[in-house]
């Protein structure tokens, strides 16, 4: 019955009586036995009666019970996956733009906002660095990682630097820490702060110096797309939804301190309405999966949409999407280890 009401709901934003489930459904039971079902599922907590004369409604914690049965079940709509591998197999050679063009494919797809994090600089192998001259003690620093990302950063040295001093410390620095994660690269860059002042090579020190500013990168976007998909939806016909889902959005730091909290374990996640620990998007659900290289998880993409948005279409386009970027990195990855 719970079922009923909320398939009934994601199809139709109106509040569901007993009548229309007794017409839509072949429960054989009288309309009589369908209301008091029905009532007890309100007393339960899994619907809600707006008016006294009107349908019922799904809960959060009934959307949650439904969620969960979808999975449990393994239940799975495939319409759609073919169609969203075709759009973006042609860009998968460029990260960057993959991700982007990835959002937006999902969110026309689904028909709700679209959100990715890209892999975290500090999450990832790092390949090569390049510095290169700028201005007076001012360098330029390019690092690339095996995942495809490229971050540039204009660092402040202590003194000017030749050209020809900048080509040593790249050879010197990609010699000893290539192939490491930046993560591990900064772990042992604290360890050895002790042994700067001994090192004979001033070069070398000067370095480390600029090397620990230089893999100092956080998140510093998330991809968006979509806004104007989910403002389609009846569910935000009024101007206050329109505010309440927009400035949920333009929040880049609340938006990448979510997903960042939500992509500490590996796999599909469902927040749903009040689950959201963040107020503004209590009256929105997401549905997110974490993306991998290999077997590390790197980053996270999703929907957002209303509490009433179709769970089982964007599960599958979520988890679709997810897995293919998953397959992209890992591929590029196995290709990189064999130059």
């Amino acid at each position: 019955m719970l079922r009923a009401v909320v398939d009934s709901y994601i199809s139709n934003p109106d509040p569901v009586g007993s009548r229309y489930v007794t017409r839509q459904y072949a429960f054989n039971l009288s309309p009589a036995t369908i209301r008091n079902i029905m009532a007890d599922l309100v007393e339960m907590g899994y619907l809600h009666q707006p008016h006294t004369s009107a349908g019922r409604v799904p809960t959060d914690k009934g959307y949650r019970f439904y969620v969960d049965s979808l999975i449990r079940e393994g239940m799975r709509e495939t319409s759609g996956d073919v169609e969203l591998i075709r759009c973006l197999e042609p860009i998968k050679s460029d990260f960057d733009i993959l991700l982007e063009e990835t959002t937006k494919t999902l969110s026309k797809l689904s028909h709700y906002l679209s959100i990715a994090l890209p892999p975290k600089a500090e999450k990832s192998t790092l390949r090569r660095i390049n510095l290169v001259k700028y201005r007076e003690n001012q360098v330029a620093a390019f690092l690339l990682t095996e995942e495809g990302i490229i971050k540039n950063k204009i660092i402040q040295t202590d003194s000017d630097m030749s050209q020809r001093d900048l080509n040593r410390v790249n050879d010197y620095l990609n010699s000893e820490f290539a192939d490491h994660e930046i993560s591990e690269i900064r772990s042992k860059l604290v360890c050895d702060l002790y042994k700067e002042k001994a090192l004979c090579d001033s070069l070398i020190s000067r370095a480390i110096a600029i090397f620990r500013e230089a893999i100092f990168f956080t998140y510093s976007t998330v991809f968006i797309s979509g806004l104007s998909e989910v403002l389609g939806l009846p569910d935000f016909s009024d101007i206050e939804r329109i505010k309440e889902i927009s400035k949920a959005i333009e929040d880049k730091h609340l938006m990448i301190k979510l997903l960042d909290s939500l992509s500490e374990t590996e796999g599909m996640k469902i927040v749903i309405g009040s689950e959201n620990s963040a107020s503004e998007l209590q009256k929105l659900s997401m549905v997110v999966s974490t993306y991998k290289e290999g077997e590390k998880i790197i980053g996270m993409i999703g929907v957002i949409g209303p509490t009433r948005m179709n769970y089982m279409k964007a599960i599958t386009f979520v988890d679709t999407t997810a897995k293919y970027i998953t397959r992209v990195l890992t591929e590029e990855a196995e290709r990189s280890s064999k130059r």
